[in-house]
């Protein structure tokens, strides 16, 4: 960072009305800022490509050779110059539309020339509009360049701040303040991790010499980026663990092992056994628990949660499970119920719709530590709901939940309960490390035995007679169907087949008394919701027509079949979720895909990934790539997501390296006060505002 971080203003070439345009339409405000707007791309000047071999050539090509005929062609008032290049392979046009007097002017019969731009191929017949012309290089070489290309608007441009006056402010810049850039990471530091100096690296990521330079600034620059957001996490997390009391638990006792050896409904998978044993290592440090459980539709969560709360319970703690919709924590408190009953567990369910009677009798019997584990919504985190000594919480689907949300739970007893956060969303490994880089995390990546795939396929509207066939030979064997649908009603601007007009369609495909249809889509009232849930569920209607309400929270096993209408128009994450509705019985599932014909590029692919994979990671990556991070989750961490120039989808490498550099140097140095890191803490100061310690509830 530059210890003058000078205004825009007063840079070469700009003044008050560049500078006011530069903060409009670009948010640079300082020279600082200027440096940081690193080209999207560049021109390699590097290469040269005879005229013969120009059909394999790439979009834009760099020619060398001679002009052997300047005419002007076309009627008056659309004159056109064409100057014919030649070169030792044969020869092509460049063609002016525009300033053909001036151009001309420029252009010499027989003199050598290099020519480069787009190749057009009109008729069979190549040229080149609007080339950039001049004069070759003296050396043997010709040209040795990489040329930046800035992103830049209309009024820049207008303005005279296209990509190469940009550059040539940039250039300005660098001249004048480079030796004013301070270097966080010392000449050793950089010299142990292979990297080049932040001058450097700042000069050649503008102006390259040579691709192996390009590589080594982009190196030095995107490991900086991912080293601080690392150490910030990193040393969040060390804080959390020295300095936030935890309970310890340290009895696994008979609660635990009861219901281990005699009430286990099945035989953990090894992913599970592992994770469970990373959490009772937590639960006995003494420190608070803070971790994060990733894992994939139907690999078993559900379990690993009740097992850390009988460890809570063996210790003389209650424990409380909340989800963001009452669908879902009735879902769960369905099945624990089911397991803990036997077993002598004394188990709640609180959310908006609990009766009053029935409420007040969960708050008298939590409050007097008679109820041990409190499964709900965010009816949990009322004011009146108070626990005799909370020792455990978990959040299901935590990214729903926001920070306040989540910190309210940390007030139900005098230390902070242990937490415990989980996910059937798959994250790819990078973009956990970014974002949940300050908790521990456990992947549950295996699927209990006996799962069996689910088949996926996909379909184009006209094999709908198909496909309604196929629905109605399932259905004879007492199987149910989901169809969702991406919109409610009709849309003017999308040609979408929508949740009304399929429901009419169904009804005369289907028709009554033979099958019953249920309905539910987001503006519904609660109540008739869930009444329309429950007539799927208890197998009273054959088909339940849906929007993506039933994404998450819904389990009847008997329901084979996901039908997913313009599944073109659905991200991949919210695909995987709805196939993961299904195949929940031990009857073999289907997902059918259903699209139109015109599928975008990104649209084909996502099609393609669902039919060929069903591991929730793999398709996290796809999706990463597809999208990016922040659109996958949203704007939860968007400040901490905005990388100049790095890219979780593609540079996890660097990510993984900088994390362990920084993993190594805190275990030596956790207050960085060695001369060699003393840099490196002022740099972070300087980021982070002075902020130095955590600040992040899970």
């Amino acid at each position: 960072m530059s210890t003058t971080n000078n205004p825009i203003v007063y840079a070469e070439g700009i003044g008050p009305d560049r500078a006011a345009l530069l903060t409009e339409e670009l948010g640079i405000r300082t020279t600082w800022q200027l440096l940081e707007h690193y080209p999207f791309r560049y021109v390699d000047k590097t290469q040269f490509h005879t005229v013969a071999q120009l059909s394999n050539a790439p979009v834009e090509v760099q020619i060398k050779g001679e002009i052997t005929k300047i005419e002007e062609v076309g009627p008056p008032r659309q004159k056109r110059l064409v100057a014919t290049l030649k070169d030792a392979t044969g020869s092509i046009e460049l063609v002016w539309f525009k300033g053909a007097s001036w151009i001309r002017r420029s252009l010499k019969l027989h003199t050598p020339l290099v020519a480069y731009g787009k190749v057009n191929n009109f008729k069979g017949k190549k040229s080149i509009p609007h080339p950039e012309i001049s004069a070759p290089a003296l050396s043997n070489d010709l040209q040795s360049a990489l040329e930046p290309v800035y992103s830049t608007t209309d009024k820049l441009t207008k303005k005279g701040l296209h990509s190469k006056g940009l550059s040539k402010v940039i250039r300005s810049v660098l001249k004048k303040e480079l030796d004013e850039i301070s270097d966080p990471f010392t000449e050793e530091f950089a010299k142990q991790q292979h990297l080049i100096s932040k001058k450097q690296a700042l000069y050649w990521i503008h102006f390259p010499s040579s691709q192996a330079h390009l590589d080594a600034a982009r190196k030095r620059i995107k490991f900086e980026e991912f080293f601080f957001l690392q150490l910030t996490q990193i040393r969040n997390k060390i804080r959390n663990k020295d300095s936030i009391k935890g309970y310890k638990f340290g009895e696994v006792g008979q609660n635990f092992m009861n219901f281990y050896n005699n009430h286990l409904p099945f035989e953990l998978t090894q992913a599970q056994k592992r994770v469970v044993k990373e959490i009772r290592f937590d639960l006995g440090t003494g420190a608070q628990m803070n971790r994060l459980v990733q894992g994939d539709v139907g690999s078993g969560k559900t379990i690993v949660a009740l097992l850390a709360m009988l460890l809570a319970i063996d210790n003389g703690f209650q424990a409380a499970l909340m989800a963001p919709t009452e669908i879902l924590a009735t879902q769960h408190f369905e099945g624990l119920n089911e397991m803990c009953q036997p077993a002598g567990i004394r188990i709640e369910l609180l959310t908006g719709s609990t009766k009053s009677a029935q409420r007040d009798s969960i708050h008298q019997r939590l409050q007097s530590g008679e109820l041990q584990i409190l499964i709900g919504t965010h009816a949990l985190i009322e004011p009146t709901v108070k626990f005799a000594n909370l020792g455990l919480a978990i959040i299901d689907e935590q990214h729903r939940f926001g920070v306040a949300q989540r910190a309210k739970l940390w007030k139900k007893n005098e230390h902070p309960p242990h937490m415990l956060v989980m996910t059937a969303t798959p994250i790819p490994r990078t973009l956990a490390l970014s974002l949940y880089g300050d908790l521990d995390i456990s992947i549950i990546d295996e699927l209990p035995p006996g799962r069996k795939p689910i088949t996926t396929k996909h379909l184009f509207e006209k094999n709908r007679l198909k496909l309604n066939g196929f629905m109605q030979q399932e259905i004879a064997k007492g199987r149910q169907v989901y169809i969702v649908f991406p919109l409610i009603e009709e849309s003017e601007t999308l040609d979408l087949k929508n949740l009304e007009v399929g429901y009419e369609q169904l009804l005369r495909d289907f028709p009554r008394p033979q099958y019953q249809i249920a309905v539910v889509h987001g503006r519904m009232k609660p109540e008739d919701k869930e009444g329309e849930m429950k007539r799927f569920a208890t197998g009273k209607a054959q088909i339940l027509v849906a929007t993506t309400v039933i994404e998450v929270g819904v389990n009847v096993p008997n329901a084979s079949i996901m039908i997913v209408e313009n599944a073109e128009r659905f991200g991949l994450s919210q695909l995987h979720q709805l196939r993961g509705r299904v195949g929940r019985g031990s009857e073999e599932s289907y997902c059918i895909l259903v699209s139109s014909f015109k599928l975008s590029g990104d649209a084909k692919t996502r099609l393609e990934t669902m039919v060929r994979t069903q591991d929730g990671f793999e398709i996290a990556e796809v999706d990463m790539k597809l999208r990016g991070p922040g659109d996958i989750m949203g704007t939860r961490q968007s400040g901490q997501l905005q990388f100049k120039l790095a890219s979780l989808s593609q540079d996890g490498a660097i990510l993984n390296w900088a994390r362990e550099v920084v993993e190594k140097l805190l275990a030596v140095d956790s207050q960085l006060n060695d001369e060699n890191h003393v840099p490196i803490k002022q740099h972070w100061k300087l980021l982070y505002k002075d902020k130095w310690g955590w600040n992040r509830i899970s």
